[in-house]
């Protein structure tokens, strides 16, 4: 063999030991790299759903369950679980339920998310955990200073995130 092969064979032989060498590292890399791309894109979404809990907040700030409506889908065999009474079934219950129990009997009606917010999606579902703090007034001038936690699940259907089911519940005192 000619010592240019010789030398062309060693070269070929060096530059696989070194790529073969850096062969973890560079996978550690990618890893990281892939890593890095997962967590942005969980803190967008993180962000992402903040913004539709804010939103929906806003609406209930409103005491227009109309104004809710967007944030809900419409099936009739969703259950939504409230503070009064323990359940609804359905969109159209739940709205006049929220209406007849909350709104009518609250003139001041202040709701906030803590930012406390978990959110886990699988494709096209998500749910959601937080807490909440509410300051309303009743018709007769009671004050009430409460705080929440709730579960929401929502489902994104034709481009939009809706909730399909929600849990509002309060620590009680035994």
């Amino acid at each position: 063999m000619s010592l240019a092969k010789t030398l062309k064979t060693l070269l070929a032989i060096a530059f696989l030991a070194i790529m073969l060498s850096l062969a973890p590292a560079m996978s550690a890399n990618a890893q990281t790299i892939q890593m890095d791309r997962v967590e942005q894109r969980s803190l967008q979404e993180n962000d992402e759903f903040k913004q539709l809990i804010n939103a929906s907040y806003a609406a209930w700030n409103t005491h227009d369950p109309e104004q809710l409506s967007k944030f809900y889908a419409k099936d009739a065999d969703l259950v939504f679980y409230d503070a009064l009474p323990l359940q609804y079934k359905g969109w159209t219950d739940y709205k006049a339920g929220i209406q007849s129990h909350l709104f009518n009997k609250m003139p001041k009606f202040q709701l906030a998310a803590n930012d406390d917010v978990q959110v886990n999606r699988r494709d096209n579902l998500a749910w959601k955990t937080f807490t909440w703090h509410l300051s309303a007034q009743l018709n007769d001038g009671t004050p009430i200073e409460s705080d929440g936690r709730q579960t929401d699940i929502w489902e994104h259907r034709n481009g939009q995130w809706l909730i399909i089911h929600e849990h509002i519940s309060a620590p009680v005192s035994l």
